[in-house]
């Protein structure tokens, strides 16, 4: 089978590796669609595990099933997430899944960006969903991203009525204007400095927009909530100046959500006693889990995400560099496909 191997973040080569064999509760999928995160196109972030095969967002077909098998079928139509949890460790019980040492050492065989995937016995039973019939293959690989703002708006603690600050409008900013009405937002303020990702955002959901790279942005934020800032703040972007922004625009008593990983070596150095005396929460979201996962697939079959709305490439396997840079170039894109004929 073909795949799609990262050796470097410049240097992505299609490789052929044997078809997995599949094990006593394991299942073969042939892989119909797969994203490209934003995170794989963080340089610091993929290259520590290179070389692999790329991706984690794959959804298609169960074309093999191990003899232990039994909740699944032959033709199934499927979500894989890439991790999958025990289910009966402290953290599952407290559903910190992403915690979990099972989570965090389970993996989809080789990576999403093949002909094909071996889905180990954990994921299968934990983390493995049916696709209603009503849903696409593409639909299906939006389950992963959105699972992870499903996470982040429940670890937010948002109320009805909050406004919503979410800075950065790629792919996973966008899912989060989605979503956010859903979750009780009754202002939905983007920000980005991509006039694509801002008028996308409009289309989308968003009440006000704010194009930083011409206005300041927490004085065009004060601007449109008189004086009061965001309740809730979502920072996007992989930067301690982004998450030091997020702070100084969160209302009194808000939560800032850092929804990325600062770059190495960067530290956010804040004053605390403005986090005090202001009541201000500051929070992460990492990745997702089951309970997530499941949420989102019901959003999507509700059609609050689908990729009709936030897909805009799609490339074969052959032209997976071409996939990676055009979300590399965070310009004219939201999500990238790899999809399979």
């Amino acid at each position: 089978m073909k795949v799609a191997k990262l050796y470097s973040y410049h240097d992505i080569r299609i490789e052929e590796m044997p078809v997995p064999e599949v094990g006593f509760g394991e299942a073969l999928v042939a892989v119909k669609a797969s994203g490209i995160c934003s995170g794989d196109v963080m340089p610091w972030y993929i290259e520590k595990k290179a070389p692999l095969v790329l991706g984690h967002e794959p959804a298609g077909e169960i074309v093999q099933l191990g003899k232990k098998v039994s909740s699944f079928r032959k033709g199934d139509r499927v979500f894989v997430h890439h991790h999958a949890p025990c289910m009966a460790c402290g953290f599952c019980m407290r559903g910190d899944h992403v915690q979990c040492s099972t989570w965090r050492e389970s993996r989809i065989i080789p990576g999403g960006i093949a002909e094909y995937i071996l889905v180990p016995e954990v994921n299968l039973k934990n983390d493995t969903l049916i696709l209603p019939d009503s849903i696409s293959y593409e639909d299906g690989a939006l389950v992963e991203p959105a699972a992870c703002a499903v996470k982040s708006f429940k670890r937010s603690g948002i109320q009805k009525g909050d406004t919503v600050l979410i800075i950065g409008l790629g792919v996973m900013g966008i899912i989060h204007v989605l979503l956010a009405r859903h979750f009780g937002a009754g202002k939905i303020i983007g920000a980005d400095k991509v006039q694509y990702r801002l008028n996308k955002a409009g289309l989308l959901g968003a009440d006000e927009l704010i194009d930083v790279l011409r206005n300041p942005l927490r004085e065009s934020l004060h601007a449109l909530t008189g004086g009061r800032g965001a309740e809730i703040v979502i920072v996007g972007p992989d930067s301690a100046e982004a998450m030091k922004a997020g702070i100084e625009c969160a209302a009194p008593g808000g939560t800032v959500l850092f929804f990325a990983p600062a770059k190495p070596a960067e530290t956010l150095t804040v004053d605390p006693n403005k986090l005090y005396f202001k009541d201000i929460n500051i929070i992460t979201s990492y990745s997702c889990g089951p309970d997530d996962t499941r949420s989102s697939l019901e959003f999507i079959e509700r059609g609050l995400v689908r990729a009709e709305m936030v897909v805009t490439h799609r490339y074969p396997l052959e032209k997976t560099a071409e996939a990676y840079r055009k979300v590399a170039e965070a310009g004219e894109s939201l999500k990238v496909l790899v999809t399979f004929d």
